[in-house]
């Protein structure tokens, strides 16, 4: 029996979007060492696990809408009010937000390149054009070229500091004189996914500097947040913005409803109460960080320093050999072609065998 042809219709779709690349997680194998996503791998604190667990029995509710226990708590640690808090399911969905807020068709927005990848997704999803401003020799984030590249057409700047992947972090002074220089109608965002691990680092807080101009005129300064990385809640996507309210209340009238689903706003919660368990991962995470630099400098790499739970090797050419070279020994790391590889730091053992993978590499 032959099967009626059917008639094939033209849909009214954005031929724009014909360029957007949908996102690709990394590979996945079994019993991998998985060191390409930025995870902890220590999972939630130990006391959002009880949480978590007591919580199970309420998902057939809706959350709340608001967040408000959350917020409330967020707005009190840094002494704002819960209307400078906005609320979202991850960076990547604030990310979106912001470009929404800020931007039409023929737009602009300015980001380090490389940087987050989601910079330049959310900026094609609003129709907005992306520019690129390469990075230092050094692998950090050029913002005098940054400030250079805005134009009348800006509306919006992403600054990731430590910045994903090169985990480089940028200085107060430097980060204070570039927020002076950029127009006061162009929102800059001040991405800190990874402020929990720069330790020493001199830098800026930039919640801390959103709060000290919540008085004054300009209201362009936004700061993001997360707890997937340090509080080890990447499952669950919870972050926020700290803003001016004039921002916060746009943001959130483009957030989708219920969009922080309940077990990540009472995890966040709870997390925020349990300061001496992340004090202690975080110090965990760095102190191995800096041994596992220490080990790929002597074997000769060059790897500069991070303010992250992540290093970055720039191979340029040798990045997908190198990627390979580490699969061979069921190690995943994140491999940017042409640019460099960026390596999670796991527990001591799965950085133990990491080491021994990149020490028998040609680079060559």
């Amino acid at each position: 029996m032959t099967s009626p042809t059917i008639p094939t219709t033209t849909l009214r779709t954005r031929p724009d979007l014909a360029g957007l690349a949908s996102f690709r997680a990394g590979p996945t194998l079994e019993r991998a060492i998985k060191l390409d996503s930025n995870e902890l791998p220590y999972g939630p604190l130990a006391s959002v696990r009880d949480v978590l667990s007591g919580a199970v029995g309420d998902v057939n509710r809706y959350p709340d809408n608001t967040g408000a226990e959350l917020a409330a708590r967020l707005a009190e640690r840094y002494g704002v009010s819960p209307d400078n808090i906005t609320l979202g399911p991850g960076s990547v969905n604030l990310c979106l937000q912001l470009a929404q807020v800020t931007c039409a068709g023929g737009d602009e927005i300015v980001i380090p390149w490389r940087s987050f990848e989601a910079y330049p997704s959310v900026a094609k999803t609003v129709g907005a054009t992306v520019r690129t401003v390469a990075l230092t020799a050094d692998h950090r984030p050029d913002l005098p070229a940054m400030a250079a590249a805005i134009s009348d057409r800006t509306r919006l700047v992403f600054v990731c500091t430590p910045n994903n992947p090169t985990g480089t972090v940028l200085g107060r002074a430097e980060l204070e004189q570039f927020f002076d220089t950029v127009p006061d109608d162009v929102i800059v965002v001040l991405d800190e996914a990874y402020c929990e691990f720069t330790g020493d680092i001199d830098t800026l807080d930039g919640v801390e500097f959103v709060k000290q101009r919540l008085a004054e005129p300009r209201h362009n300064i936004v700061a993001m947040r997360t707890f997937s990385k340090a509080y080890g809640l990447a499952g669950l996507r919870v972050g926020y913005c700290v803003s001016a309210e004039p921002v916060s209340d746009l943001l959130k009238r483009v957030a989708l409803p219920y969009s922080v689903n309940a077990l990540a706003q009472r995890a966040a919660v709870a997390s925020l109460a349990a300061t001496g368990e992340l004090a202690v991962r975080c110090k965990r995470i760095s102190a191995e960080r800096d041994r596992v630099r220490a080990a790929l400098l002597a074997a000769g790499y060059e790897v500069p320093v991070s303010g992250a739970n992540f290093l970055w090797l720039p191979l340029d050419a040798a990045t997908e050999r190198f990627k390979q070279h580490c699969l061979a020994s069921r190690i995943l790391v994140r491999a940017f072609p042409g640019n460099g590889v960026r390596v999670t730091i796991g527990e001591p053992d799965e950085n133990d065998a990491f080491v021994v993978a990149a020490r028998t590499f040609q680079c060559g």
